[in-house]
């Protein structure tokens, strides 16, 4: 896949226009960029588009990261468009709430490392499709915050639990439960984002970032990050045996081999991907 603008071919052609996700590879990097102006909101489309586009790229050996944007300077993403649930319709609210959710964990799951290049405002759903990367770097103009409470609603794609994982619970009390709205600065402070750049450079560095992925071998990769995420829910005991476990398996894949005789020959790996 090597297109610009991504669209399945099962959605409609218009549907793609109003709620497009841009797509590109660069090297061994997948950019995807959210488009949907003025302020990058997510759409029952474009959350079934970004599913749909990391499945795929699981599915693509040539593809060990990925870098989630926003399209303009303005915004990363404002999140869900609150028109969508001002008339109190639950079937349309619990629907969203799905598509929400399986978009985001799909994003969570994907087998390579995700960076998230927050540009400008991240607002609720947009600051829960930046907690769904792995890594998240912002520049210093971005402002975060998850304001669903002050419309009678809550985060409902991951929100509370990965905001929690990731800054404790007093701060996550603090920017859902009072609404505090983050800097850039002060998200880098309680561990919210890790690394903060000038304007403009939040891209450039996320794909600089995501590139040193491919001196890694991506098995092991994916290995590494199943066993980081686990340790949210699974005992530290559990965690330790999957450890040893995946380490057995990392040597009946090609990485293993060529990893090893690589670093004794001196020379760049090659690797498989299997």
């Amino acid at each position: 896949m090597t297109s610009d603008q991504y669209s399945p071919q099962s959605a409609a052609p218009e549907a793609a226009t109003e709620a497009a996700i841009g797509f590109h590879l660069h090297h061994h990097v997948a950019v995807v960029t959210m488009n949907n102006p003025p302020a990058n909101t997510w759409t029952e489309q474009s959350l079934q588009q970004l599913k749909t586009l990391v499945q795929s790229l699981n599915l693509n050996n040539e593809v060990y990261a990925l870098v989630l944007t926003g399209k303009g300077e303005k915004f990363f993403s404002a999140g869900a468009d609150l028109k969508l649930f001002a008339d109190g319709d639950k079937a349309r609210a619990l629907k969203m709430a799905r598509l929400f959710g399986q978009a985001f964990e799909t994003l969570s799951a994907f087998r390579g490392v995700s960076i998230a290049a927050i540009n400008g405002y991240a607002m609720g759903g947009g600051l829960e499709a930046a907690l769904a990367c792995d890594i998240r770097i912002a520049e210093e103009q971005a402002v975060m915050a998850l304001p669903e409470a002050k419309v009678g609603l809550l985060p409902c794609a991951g929100g509370t639990q990965n905001l929690t994982a990731l800054v404790g619970e007093g701060w996550a009390k603090r920017v859902i439960l009072c609404g505090e709205q983050l800097s850039a600065a002060k998200a880098q402070q309680i561990g919210l984002v890790e690394e903060v750049v000038a304007k403009g450079e939040a891209l450039n560095r996320a794909i600089a970032m995501a590139e040193s992925v491919a001196n890694q071998s991506p098995s092991a990769v994916a290995a590494c990050k199943k066993l980081i995420q686990q340790t949210r829910f699974a005992p530290l005991a559990q965690g330790l045996i999957k450890e040893r476990e995946y380490f057995l398996d990392l040597f009946d894949t090609e990485d293993q081999t060529e990893g090893v005789q690589a670093f004794l020959q001196k020379r760049p790996p090659v690797w498989k991907n299997r």
